[in-house]
């Protein structure tokens, strides 16, 4: 008699667990889809916002006009394009080699050595460091030297903040690509240097360019740094030395006016970046979804 009533017992007592878990799995899930609705509904409304008012402003004297002068209803963006293309441009190029160099070292030299592990500290400090502490830092070192604001000192605003990520994307890449490789170009009789360029980074190509696509979009829309670095400029100019017109910044003087024609301009300026942004980003998952099929 007693074993039929345990069996019963344990069955019971096994059916209220399951029951509770049911109850804390939907009660789970009720929180998760509440939480994904509410991110979600705030997303949507701001793309909206982003899509319908930018599309008002958008025109092609915005692409090639130059910023117009305060309560003047014909002007575009043009200066303001040219220069944010030159900041990330001379950004990219400044920064992208020095994060994969540094990646290489991370994942195929250093490793678990000492030096390798402060280099991770402190990309991992860079990486969520405020972009205005990253501007603050510039001027202090550059534009109070120099005693003016430059193209220069924005693009070594943008660099630093765009080589934490390509450093760690690099050295996650390469730790992705399986050792066996390395040991059978070992077994060949390669050198560490042709391993390196010829097998590991030639197979972590796709996810390295990721990378460095995230870390374009990352700074493409940063004004805290150019504010302290590059400022602005209403007129056309190239010259990297002299303060540069960009987007961003542009932007946050347009909204913040109370001109309409300069805040329909900010946000047909909100409406090139976002887009932009979005472009990189879905270059940045095709490739590293390439790379992982691959």
């Amino acid at each position: 008699m007693n074993k039929p009533e345990t069996r019963v017992q344990l069955l019971a007592t096994r059916q209220r667990m399951q029951s509770r878990r049911r109850v804390k799995n939907g009660i789970a899930l009720t929180l998760s889809m509440a939480a994904m609705i509410f991110g979600l509904f705030w997303l949507c409304w701001i793309l909206f916002s982003t899509v319908t008012r930018g599309v008002e402003g958008l025109s092609l004297s915005v692409f090639t006009n130059m910023t117009p002068p305060p309560n003047s209803e014909q002007g575009g963006l043009a200066n303001a394009l040219a220069g944010s293309g030159l900041l990330l441009l001379w950004a990219t190029i400044a920064g992208t080699p020095v994060g994969i160099l540094a990646g290489i070292y991370l994942a195929e030299y250093g490793r678990s050595s000492a030096l390798a592990g402060t280099i991770r500290f402190i990309n991992d400090i860079l990486l969520s460091a405020p972009s205005i502490v990253v501007g603050l830092f510039v001027y202090t070192i550059m534009v109070a030297r120099m005693q003016h604001f430059s193209g220069w000192a924005g693009v070594v605003a943008l660099a630093l903040l765009q080589v934490p990520i390509v450093i760690r994307t690099t050295e996650n890449m390469l730790k992705l690509v399986p050792d066996s490789l390395r040991e059978a170009a070992y077994a060949l009789g390669a050198p560490k240097w042709k391993i390196v360029t010829a097998i590991t980074l030639k197979a972590a190509v796709p996810g390295v360019v990721t990378g460095v696509m995230l870390a374009i979009a990352r700074i493409a829309g940063e004004t805290a740094p150019l504010l302290f670095t590059s400022l602005s400029n209403q007129f056309w100019s190239t010259d990297m030395m002299q303060p540069l017109a960009n987007l961003p910044v542009t932007i946050f003087k347009f909204a913040m006016s109370p001109f309409t024609g300069w805040q329909q301009l900010a946000w047909a300026g909100v409406l090139i970046i976002t887009l932009c942004v979005l472009l990189l980003n879905i270059l940045a998952r095709v490739l590293f979804t390439k790379n992982n099929s691959g």
